[in-house]
């Protein structure tokens, strides 16, 4: 038999394979019922079977339109429980501070030296930090860095003279958000590993981060949906108001 042929034969089986367990995660859920948190994840953790330890994801549409700047939602949530998620953490600093970064666990750091390195397109970092001092430097980098959602923004605390605190939350499972073009915020909040306590306190953690960070041009229902689901599972709709502590509009 062809090596071609046996190729589109497997990819075939895979698709199939991987039909029979979604449809298996899916079995006996109502996709038209917002169910409440912690009912949600209880299933969610119940049905991430895959060999790994899949990670739990929340999505939120808000009633924005990020094309208008006053419609912009952007912001950054200290997870109470952690993401699970070991991030690398850059610091553009110098002096004193740039050995305060080290001594908080940063995994790079430098300043012009730093830049160069980003400019040539090695980018080997999750999260990004720099005092401000060194902003003047890191603006270059905002072509490499902005797409990658990774430019230090005094927004979200990543640009600040707290160095030490900004390491040790981007360490800890602080997460970042931003809307995205269809009105979405999303973010992994934990992984299917952590108790159900653990991933509800988290998940209102992040939902309350993002209602917090409504701007002031948005009208309207502002929480429209929150859906939660797992690497690999089906996603559910949640009810909004056992999500959020607070209003929701």
């Amino acid at each position: 038999m062809a090596k071609a042929q046996i190729s589109a034969e497997k990819v075939k089986e895979t698709r199939l394979a991987g039909g029979k367990r979604m449809l298996s995660v899916k079995d006996g859920l109502n996709p038209s019922k917002a169910y409440e948190i912690e009912e949600a994840v209880k299933i969610i953790k119940g049905r991430a079977k895959a060999k790994f330890d899949e990670t739990i994801e929340v999505a939120v549409n808000l009633g924005v339109d990020p094309k208008h700047a006053d419609q912009m939602v952007r912001g950054v949530c200290n997870l109470p429980n952690g993401s699970g998620r070991t991030a690398r953490v850059a610091v553009f600093a110098k002096g004193a501070k740039a050995e305060e970064a080290k001594a908080a666990g940063a995994d790079i750091v430098g300043a012009e030296d730093l830049v160069e390195i980003v400019q040539g397109g090695t980018i080997n970092f999750d999260r990004c930090i720099a005092t401000p001092d060194m902003m003047g430097l890191v603006g270059r980098l905002g072509k490499v860095l902005g797409p990658r959602g990774l430019m230090p923004n005094p927004r979200v605390g990543t640009v600040t003279m707290d160095v030490t605190g900004a390491v040790k939350g981007a360490k800890g499972g602080s997460v970042e958000f931003r809307v995205e073009k269809a009105g979405i915020v999303h973010a992994g909040i934990g992984k299917a590993s952590f108790t159900e306590e653990a991933l509800v306190q988290n998940i209102k953690a992040f939902v309350d981060a993002v209602v917090k960070a409504k701007p002031t041009g948005s009208k309207g229902t502002y929480l429209k949906k929150v859906s939660l689901s797992s690497t690999m599972g089906p996603g559910l709709k949640l009810e909004t108001a056992s999500v959020a502590s607070g209003p929701v509009a």
